[in-house]
Parts: structure tokens; sequence; C-alpha cells
């Protein structure tokens, strides 16, 4: 999700001049460390969680931070069916789930996600919203057996804010799996689950977080089914899905998964020109102001059923518009299959004629997939990717397949692709590589944003992208808004949640690409991605990753970016010439350790750089000093002069004589 009102709000108010981070030759200065600070923290090693420890230990994870020889996730097949009915605004369901228990371990309970009991009165949230009710259950079944309501024994069900306990018949013992049937209805909230669905009027519906959903259970932590609050958002497993959507004649309906019946819902032209976007470049319009009224079939009853069918995904939703376009192309994802050629998936934009930026919507999201799925190394592996726009506002959501995003009237293109490349890129993380969004968000936040300013370097040469990502992270660490990335995300609060999920941790993964350098972080990112494409990883994963790719300890690196709230702030104390040459001497003010990238401008016109290891400083010291050769005095230093690290204060990072 892509808070971009909140972002521009923070940074406009920002003087930001362009930026360039690069490549440097550094030699290393002798360095000589100064007494030791007293009371400075010095970063001791990361610990594992409890479960994860326990994880280790059973062989489901490994230290290297690849999946275990014993790793396994749960699965689920779900067949559901939902009826929109717009005048009442209102979403009937029903619904069938296979899940199957992969797990060492006997169930005796299974735990689902009622995500709209966000909206029930009196329900736990983080902040005030509609309230219409939440979910009314109707019927739930189980191995064939009806739960009662409540009880200590027996086949039952309970509800608690958004978790639904089911207790089946029988507990399901590893390997074996139950059946669940589930009818259920809802009043449809305007802007539902935090913004992320919704209606406009009679004619647009986008619904998502809609079916009971199994909570998952993992190797970890088992049934992670914590509360939603409405804030930090969802952690789901993977499923296939048959999905039928009914609506009356008249909606288009776009959904997860590939459409199968396209000549049974759409008008004959209007399906011909889907088939034709499939193998086009260019543009194709779909659905033109001129078939408004006319772009579907009729139904017997006035309702059509569309059906959808998706593999491996994590969730499914669909939107339905009586009123919007749809423009439709096709993008390349790579080599998909390993055959040698190119593969491609189609690209849509469903847009009211009053969002009239979203024209080049489908260009926008061309250039994304196309670039997120080089940049990753992971082909795009859906049949299509679509766009849906949601009406006033900025900002967006990701889903499978799908991303819900405002119209940006009042914004500018910019924006706007900036907006669409960061959803696209959450159909890596978190919808390929499946990390917990609930407790640990800046996997994916902090990786769409990242990836978003490598893609739009393309799209807007010159602009500094990732420098407007680093100075709302400073202007909010300076307010003392910015928290600790490895706080469960839901504890962090209003305030330090979006800065911490998104700009600090963009950031700190652009730091990691200066650390290591462009290709060994390259490499690192890559191989995460690809050994915990559709798994389920946790933190101590990635890091573990990027050390064993590396070749490098970094416990320090992620102590103090990762479990701190701690600041980097480097300055030049003092320039001397001696006898024996140039002592430069650097203090660190901060509390995270860093390497100092010294540029040195000497009376001649000479430029020399020097790097003080990071070792310098995880002793303890505060002060370190190097000292140049005898020869013309020093003229200028500056402390990261390509401006390729976070400091609070660079004020005192420029010595000039």
């Amino acid at each position: 999700m892509r808070t971009t009102d909140t972002i521009l709000a923070v940074a406009g108010s920002l003087l930001l001049a362009a930026c360039a981070s690069g490549g440097r030759q550094t030699t290393t200065g002798a360095t000589a460390p100064v007494a030791p600070a007293i009371g400075r923290p010095i970063p001791y090693p990361v610990t594992y969680s409890l479960g994860y420890e326990a994880a280790l230990e059973r062989g489901t994870r490994s230290k290297s931070g690849a999946p275990g020889p014993a790793y396994w996730q749960q699965w689920a097949d779900y067949t559901l069916t939902a009826r929109l009915i717009p005048e009442e605004k209102r979403l009937e369901g029903r619904g069938t789930i296979v899940y199957q228990n992969n797990s060492p371990d006997t169930l005796g309970v299974l735990q689902l996600n009622l995500y709209q009991n966000l909206h029930q009165e009196g329900a736990p949230r983080a902040y005030p919203t509609e309230v219409t009710g939440g979910t009314e259950l109707v019927r739930i079944v189980a191995d064939g057996e009806q739960l009662r309501e409540g009880g200590q024994e027996g086949p039952r069900y309970s509800v608690f804010a958004t978790t639904l306990s089911v207790f089946p018949p029988q507990p399901v013992a590893p390997g074996d799996e139950v059946t669940i049937e589930i009818d259920w209805s809802f009043d449809i909230p305007r802007r539902g689950a935090g913004g992320r669905m919704g209606w406009q009027g009679d004619e647009s519906f986008f619904l998502a977080y809609w079916y009971p959903q199994m909570a998952v259970y993992n190797d970890v932590v088992g049934w992670q089914a914590d509360w939603f609050l409405g804030l930090a958002e969802f952690y789901a497993g993977f499923a296939s899905y048959d999905l039928t959507i009914e609506v009356p004649e008249g909606y288009v309906v776009m959904a997860t998964g590939a459409l199968e019946n396209p000549d049974e819902v759409l008008a004959p032209g209007v399906a011909q020109r889907l088939r034709r976007a499939a193998n086009s470049d260019a543009v194709v319009h779909v659905v033109t102001a001129e078939d408004r009224g006319a772009c579907t079939r009729s139904g017997e009853d006035g309702y059509l059923r569309w059906h959808f069918v998706s593999d491996r995904v994590r969730d499914v939703t669909f939107a339905a518009s009586s009123t919007h376009l749809w423009d439709a192309a096709r993008t390349a994802v790579g080599d998909r299959d390993g055959d040698g050629t190119t593969d491609y998936t189609r690209v849509d934009a469903l847009y009211s004629e009053d969002a009239p930026r979203w024209a080049e919507m489908v260009g926008y999201e061309q250039h994304a997939i196309t670039f997120h799925s080089d940049y990753t190394g992971i082909p795009y592996p859906w049949p299509h990717m679509s766009a849906v726009e949601s009406g006033g506002g900025g900002g967006g959501m990701e889903y499978p397949m799908m991303t819900l995003i405002g119209d940006y009237t009042q914004s500018n293109d910019t924006a706007l692709y900036h907006v669409t490349s960061h959803e696209l890129a959450h159909m890596w993380q978190p919808m390929i590589v499946n990390s917990d969004e609930r407790r640990h968000a800046w996997i994916d936040e902090g990786a769409a944003t990242f990836i978003e300013s490598q893609a739009a370097r393309e799209v807007f040469p010159g602009r500094a992208n990732e420098a407007l990502d680093r100075e709302v992270y400073l202007r909010m660490a300076r307010l003392g808004f910015a928290g600790e990335m490895m706080r469960w995300s839901e504890l962090l609060g209003l305030q330090a949640y979006g800065v911490t999920s998104y700009q600090k941790s963009a950031t700190v993964l652009a730091v990691l690409r200066e650390l290591l350098g462009e290709e060994t972080f390259l490499r690192a990112y890559r191989t995460f991605l690809d050994e915990w494409a559709f798994r389920h990883p946790y933190p101590w994963d990635l890091f573990a990753t990027f050390e064993r790719v590396s070749g490098r300890e970094l416990d320090w690196f992620w102590r103090s970016w990762y479990y701190e709230t701690w600041t980097l702030d480097q300055a030049v104390a003092s320039v001397e010439e001696t006898g024996d040459g140039t002592r430069i001497v650097i203090i660190d003010n901060g509390w995270i350790p860093m390497p100092v990238r010294l540029t040195i401008t000497r009376a001649d016109g000479q430029v020399l750089n020097r790097e003080i290891p990071v070792e310098a400083w995880l002793a303890g010291a505060t002060t370190a000093a190097i000292t140049l050769p005898t020869g013309p005095s020093a003229t200028k230093v500056e402390i990261d002069a390509a401006h390729a690290f976070p400091d609070i204060d660079r004020a005192n990072n420029v010595w000039i004589r």
C-alpha cells in the first residue's frame, strides 16, 4: 500500500537537490581510534525469536537463510461465490474451503480471518472507522457436520473481533484435510478495511477482504491470527481459487485469476477486443464510453456469472463497474517457462472519464511489470495485472493481479507512475515472497518503495527518487517518529508506522546497497527472492541470506538499523597540518556505526578518497583519525560527498579551510 498523500504532506516542505550516488574508488587510510565513549551502545548480535529458534532446530529454517530441508507450509482450495447487490450495497457469499494440513502438528482448532468485523460496533481498531455491522455468518459446516456457535465442547465455532475459530468434529491430523462450508453476508462499507475496499454510488465496487479466509499456520508461530485493526496489513497462505461473481448485467468485472467464460459474459465486440489486447503492444480500448450499457451480454435473471480461476495466490479480490472504461495491452515479463522465448502478460486499466491521467495507466503498468520482472529476476507469473481507479484522493492498495489506486486528478503524472510502480512491485513482495505484513510491514513496503525508485529512474531520469524517501525519513527521525523496524508493525502507532515501514526501510536498503556494492546487493536480494518464492520468509531469513551471499558478518548493521531508533551523525572534528602530514579527526555523534567515506581536496587540486572502516566504532569509540602523507595542505574535507548515507546533520560533514 502506498499512502501517497501522507508522504507528500510530510515531504512537501522539503527542498531537495538532485544527488547522484554511485560507485567510487576508495583507499583506506591509517585509522587511529581515540578513547572509547562512556555509555555509547555497541551493537550486540542479532537474536532470534523463540519460535524461529525452534524452527532452526527442527530444520524448517536454516542458518544460511534458505528454507530448511524440513520446510513445510499449508495449502487450501477455495470454491467461492459472491453475489453483489449494488442497490443495497450488500454482498452475499457462500464458499467451500478444503484445507490441507501439511504440518507435523494435529490441529484441534482452525483459525480464519473475518476482516469485515473491523466494521462491527465496538470492534478493536487502530482509529475510528465506518460501522456497518461486520460479517453475518449464516451457516458453517465442517466435514459435513453443521456447527453451533459457542460452547466448550464438541463441533462448534466462536468469533472474537476479526478471528473465527472453528472446532471441527475431529482434529485434523498431519497429512489430512478438512472441508469447511460457510455462507455469509455483509453490508459493504463506503471505504472499508482501512480504505482498502469500498464503492462509489451504485456504479463502481471494489471488494477485498470479503470472504472468511484461513489464517496462516506456519513453522515459526503456529496460528498467526492477530486481529486486524485497520493499520498494518495482511498475512495469508497460498491457495487455489475457483471464483464465481454474480453481478447485474451491464457491470464489467475484473478479478484475481483468469476469466474462464469471457464469451458468456462480454458482448461479442468487447470479448474480441480483449483477445486482441492480449497480443498487442499498443493500447486496445476494450470498453469505451460508447459501449456503456451494452458491454455485456444479458442474463436470464438480470445477473451474469463471471468465472475466474487462479492458483498459488494468497488472496482474491474483484472490481465491478457499470461506468468504467477499460484499456488493455500486453507487456514482456521475460522467459517465464524456460523455453528461451519472451513471455507476456496482459495489463489492464479500469477507470472513469473523470480520471484523465489514467489514459496513461497501461503504459505505466507495461513499464513497471517489465522492469520489476527484470530487476527481481522473477518473471511476473500470472495472466494479467489490473489497475482499478477508486475515485478521489491518492494512494493505492495491492492484491494478487490487482491494485486499487486513486484518480490522482489533483496530483501529477510523476506521482501516478510512482504509486503504480509501487503497487505492482508488491506482486513480488508479498504476493510471491509472502512475508507477514501484520508484524513486519517493512519487508514488503520498504522493498516496494525501493524498487519503485529504481524503476522511476528510467521514466524520469535525473530525478532524485531515493533522496525524497531519505529526506522524509530524516525529517521524521528528527521529530522522533521513526520507529524500530523489528517492532511489530501494528504496535508502532499511526505516526511511526508509515515512515518506518516505507521510507526508513527503503532508505536502509539503499544504504545496504552502497555498503555491499550494486552487484553483491542484487545477487543477495535476488537469491532471497528466488529461494523464498511462494514461501513464507521471516526477517532473519533475509538477514542471513545477505550475509551468506556477501560473505560478510552484518549483525552490527541489522541491530543498528532494524532493531533500534538510532541515527547516523558523522562529523569532521578537526583538520591539522603536522610534521607527519595532514591529521583528520572524525567524531561520531550518532549511535549507528558506519564506514566514514572521506573526500579530501588538497591545495593543488588533487582529490583523495579515504575510508575509515566501521570497525573503528564497533569497540565503542566516538572519534577516529587518519593521517595523510606530507604534501599540499588540505583545503576541503567532506564526509559522504555522494550523499549515499542518511546522515541526520550534514552541516557538520564538511570542513573548508
